[in-house]
């Protein structure tokens, strides 16, 4: 039998026919499994969790049927009360699916502790205070001692204790300086 008689025949349609039928059955079953496995058409609006405690923000998360994952703390935000939500993402009011899960950035207890670093003494107040300042501290009162080095800085305090290298302060603590005042003692 050649091809062309083939391709023209009766069973060659039938067969073409029953090929064709079986797709589109096999195309609608498969439409109709994936519109219920997914829920299609169903979202869950994920609720404003900013400046909320992390149990709090727990409950909305399960009420909405969503997971909640905590991310990296590290930068604390005075605005907002300690172990609060300061960042979500996705954002609030976005629609997502059942069970996604929900990134929250936590804010720490306070400010992260850094070290004073080595060789600030008898460095002049000049190149100390940037060197501070660039770590987050903020200098304080300044005073001055008899040291014939005049502006070099001679001793650091936090709150009336003498602080050396290596001790650790939090960001944004208060640093005070004894400098010199250039007259032999």
């Amino acid at each position: 039998m050649s091809i062309i008689k083939f391709l023209t025949s009766k069973t060659f349609f039938k067969q073409l026919l029953l090929a064709v039928v079986a797709i589109i059955v096999l195309c609608f079953i498969m439409l109709k499994w994936l519109n219920m496995s997914t829920n299609h058409g169903d979202f869950e609006t994920v609720p404003e969790l900013k400046g909320k405690s992390i149990s709090v923000a727990e409950l909305e998360l399960k009420d909405n049927k969503l997971v909640m994952k905590i991310q990296d703390s590290a930068n604390y935000n005075p605005d907002y009360p300690k172990f609060s939500v300061i960042e979500q993402e996705p954002l609030a009011g976005s629609k997502v699916k059942e069970d996604r899960k929900i990134y929250i950035t936590l804010n720490p207890s306070g400010y992260r502790k850094m070290n004073i670093p080595e060789g600030l003494i008898d460095q002049t107040y000049r190149q100390v205070k940037p060197n501070l300042e660039a770590l987050g501290f903020k200098v304080g009162k300044v005073t001055y001692a008899d040291n014939i080095g005049k502006d070099m800085v001679l001793k650091l305090t936090h709150k009336g204790k003498a602080l050396k290298a290596g001790d650790k302060l939090a960001r944004t603590s208060v640093i005070d300086l004894v400098l010199g005042n250039g007259k032999r003692p």
